[in-house]
């Protein structure tokens, strides 16, 4: 099946060949991030979903800003290149002072292990939640950015929907946040 991934103009340090056998040897590094947009006192509005292809089953789900840290990349410089890339330039994230993620996220290639499933690899994910105050326009792979209300991305349908449980880190997100319904 072809790749729905749009090519990373900045591969970092391995190529699709190299990038696929480490990720059948060793796990790999993310950042995943859920975009909020929060009111004059800080309280959440909206949570922002991106729509995607899947690489994995060839449809569209939702899911989450996300992407490797490359090597020598520090943490919070992957948080804002990945945001960038997914949102766009204008999306002005605040990422925060601290690096310290809301949850570690761990996915395995076999389903079942935990709620979370990449069928590519052993991956762990650093999840923040991250205000952005700019226009959003979802460039890379990203088909469209979707704001909803906590109520709405809390929601089974929406929840269900997100590949790899990922609805589970978003449930984790909101639970964090104070926001689930």
């Amino acid at each position: 099946m072809p790749s729905v991934r749009t090519p990373d103009p900045n591969p970092g340090w391995l190529s699709e060949f190299q990038l696929e056998e480490t990720r059948s040897r060793v796990p790999i590094l993310y950042v995943e991030a859920v975009p909020i947009r929060v009111d004059a006192l800080g309280q959440v509005e909206h949570i922002g979903l991106l729509l995607r292809g899947s690489a994995q089953t060839g449809g569209i789900s939702r899911t989450l800003v996300s992407g490797r840290v490359l090597h020598g990349e520090s943490i919070r410089g992957a948080l804002i290149r990945n945001l960038e890339k997914d949102l766009g330039p204008t999306a002005f994230p605040q990422v925060p002072p601290s690096i310290t993620p809301f949850t570690v996220a761990e996915y395995f290639p076999v389903p079942g292990v935990t709620p979370l499933y990449d069928a590519r690899q052993h991956a762990v994910a650093l999840a923040y939640i991250v205000p952005v105050t700019g226009e959003c326009h979802p460039r890379q792979d990203a088909l469209e950015l979707t704001w909803l209300t906590p109520e709405d991305a809390a929601m089974p349908g929406i929840l269900d929907e997100m590949e790899g449980g990922r609805g589970h880190l978003l449930k984790q997100a909101l639970a964090h946040l104070c926001v689930l319904p």
